[in-house]
């Protein structure tokens, strides 16, 4: 059996739970050979959406293939991390996931999935159907891959027009604190500056992630964490502010999620929601900003400056969305990747276009989606200018301890200040832990 390495903290529970004692060589995905397993993330903001995509996608798979899906899901980054580890220490599990992007490094370094050459890209529909930029965190180089890509997320600004134009702004803010200026001019009474859901288990590390890319700290520097440096301060003192000190976001987003945001901007009471993508469409019709309202990158020069310093990156966005990954520990290989090619046919993906709002992968889907929709021009340009983030098995620990900085800020938040030394500490806290995780990385080890 193939060799694997768990990254990152594995639950202690679940071994003990398991009573293990190296690699169990069971079949991965039960004993019915016509059931394959598809675990995805849940989908709160279109779940009626998504239960009947399940249906139908079932449906065909059954017409084409006569297998079976049983489809799982997890409901947050912890939920797929465990979900992950779990699997690779019991060798069963779900036969294929749908991961977010930045987890496909911690999916590799495990070794518990499908190392993707030409049999296997053949098997799924040939690999020149995807859009090149896809690839860019799908394995550790072009020849090492196990990410598929499925769906494109580039995260991006909307904005509502009218707002904008009754406080007299005219451009879109190219650096944070135009942001935060601009959030100020249309702040008044119960409209905000800005939708932000700090309570969200996704969002709030993206935006510490842009700003210090921004400011040239990429966060992990080979096996080096960077967690505690200056540039990361002023991303989450700039991140904090806007509901303290700037007074831009409704106290009550402490204890936001994503969805409590949108529905803020949906009902006209935000000027911009940052941080949204196109999944975010659908959501918009029928309401209050329905046709009042346009998509714009993120502002790309970091907190405290006017423009990007020379080592500063241009990240408008982290390169997201959703990879499929095989697991090699099953017998289902053929039917996972029958699945996947299903999929991902440029009909599959305009069609999952329709419903969700995530871009294809598909180059040809994409190539029409984007004629015949020009509004979609700044999140398309966002894509071209996304970056992966850190290519480490440790990532997703990595990533974990940012939102948990925000986590234990909530509390100060809700009082009305994160003061300096607590966010220090918190920070200092988060640095040990990552780098931590990177030597255990570095060492082959847990």
């Amino acid at each position: 059996m193939k060799a694997r390495t768990l990254i990152g903290s594995v639950v202690v529970v679940a071994l003990a739970a398991l009573s293990l004692q190296g690699c169990a060589i069971v079949n991965g995905s039960g004993d019915d050979p016509n059931t394959l397993r598809v675990m995805m993330g849940a989908d709160t903001t279109y779940p009626k959406q998504r239960k009947q995509w399940q249906q139908d996608t079932a449906a065909e798979f059954k017409r084409t293939t006569g297998a079976d899906i049983q489809w799982e899901t997890y409901s947050s980054a912890q939920e797929e991390l465990t979900a992950i580890q779990t699997s690779v220490i019991s060798g069963q599990g779900p036969d294929v996931y749908a991961i977010g992007t930045t987890f496909t490094p911690t999916a590799y370094a495990t070794g518990a999935f499908v190392e993707m050459g030409a049999k296997q890209w053949q098997a799924v529909g040939g690999k020149d159907q995807f859009d090149p930029a896809s690839f860019g965190i799908s394995g550790p180089s072009a020849s090492k891959q196990i990410g598929i890509p499925f769906a494109s997320r580039p995260f991006v600004m909307a904005v509502n027009k009218s707002l904008l134009a009754k406080a007299g702004i005219t451009s879109m803010p190219t650096t944070w604190d135009q942001l935060t200026a601009d959030a100020k001019a249309t702040t008044s009474g119960d409209v905000h500056g800005m939708a932000i859901a700090y309570a969200d288990g996704f969002d709030p590390w993206k935006f510490i992630w842009g700003m210090s890319e921004n400011a040239g700290n990429t966060l992990v520097d080979g096996t080096k964490a960077e967690l505690d440096g200056t540039a990361v301060q002023n991303a989450y003192r700039t991140y904090f502010d806007w509901v303290t000190k700037d007074g831009v976001v409704d106290k009550s987003a402490i204890g936001w999620n994503n969805a409590q945001a949108l529905a803020q901007f949906t009902d006209g009471k935000a000027a911009f929601f940052p941080m949204t993508t196109t999944t975010a469409i659908n959501s918009f019709k029928g309401t209050k900003i329905d046709g009042d309202y346009e998509f714009a990158l993120l502002p790309t020069v970091p907190p405290g400056a006017t423009e990007r310093p020379a080592d500063g990156i241009e990240a408008a966005s982290i390169l997201s969305g959703d990879n499929f990954v095989v697991a090699d520990y099953g017998t289902k290989q053929d039917l996972s990747f029958d699945f996947i090619k299903q999929v991902s046919s440029k009909k599959a993906q305009l069609e999952y276009y329709d419903l969700f709002g995530n871009l294809p992968t598909n180059t040809a889907a994409a190539k029409q989606l984007a004629d015949d929709n020009p509004q979609l021009k700044p999140i398309i340009d966002a894509g071209k200018l996304s970056k992966p983030t850190a290519f480490t098995g440790a990532w997703s620990d990595i990533q974990l301890a940012l939102v948990d900085v925000v986590v234990q800020s909530i509390p100060s938040l809700k009082s009305g200040e994160v003061t300096d030394d607590q966010l220090r500490k918190r920070l200092q806290d988060a640095q040990k832990d990552a780098q931590a995780t990177l030597d255990r990385q570095k060492n082959g080890g847990l």
